[in-house]
């Protein structure tokens, strides 16, 4: 069981547009960016999102049958940006939890009322976080 499919319609028109322009920013939230796997189109969507070590996680609030979903599976990584840093991950994995055991505590009570264990784990892209800090380094290095 997750959220109501009912409920995402309302969701996706009037919640996310206003949490999308904060998203960035905020602990526990990220705003996603993904191509569509059949249209090409870049979507950005706010989500919730943890850091656990080089790993972060997503709980799939609406079900791991949403599209955002199957559209980073397919492409196999997706960008984030949160709390201020972009952050590109790779390897998608999906992974059930009923305790919710990697959630934050007050999120896994909410999780477990409503029923949602499944979960997307990703990796860090270490070799795109190497690159862009290497730019970063020769854009401000004095010659």
């Amino acid at each position: 069981m997750a959220i109501p499919a009912a409920v995402r319609p309302l969701v996706v028109r009037y919640l996310n547009p206003v949490i999308r322009r904060v998203a960035h920013r905020l602990p526990g939230f990220c705003v996603a960016t993904y191509r569509g796997r059949t249209s090409g189109r870049v979507y950005r969507i706010p989500l919730n999102v943890f850091r656990r070590g080089d790993r972060y996680v997503f709980a799939l609030t609406y079900g791991p049958d949403v599209q955002w979903v199957k559209n980073v599976e397919a492409a196999g990584r997706c960008d984030i940006e949160t709390r201020g840093r972009h952050v590109g991950l790779i390897r998608p994995r999906m992974e059930v939890d009923p305790q919710a055991r990697d959630m934050p505590v007050p999120v896994r009570q909410f999780l477990q009322l409503t029923g949602v264990d499944h979960f997307l784990w990703m990796d860090v892209d270490r070799a795109a976080a190497d690159d862009a800090a290497a730019a970063a380094g020769e854009r401000t290095a004095d010659p």
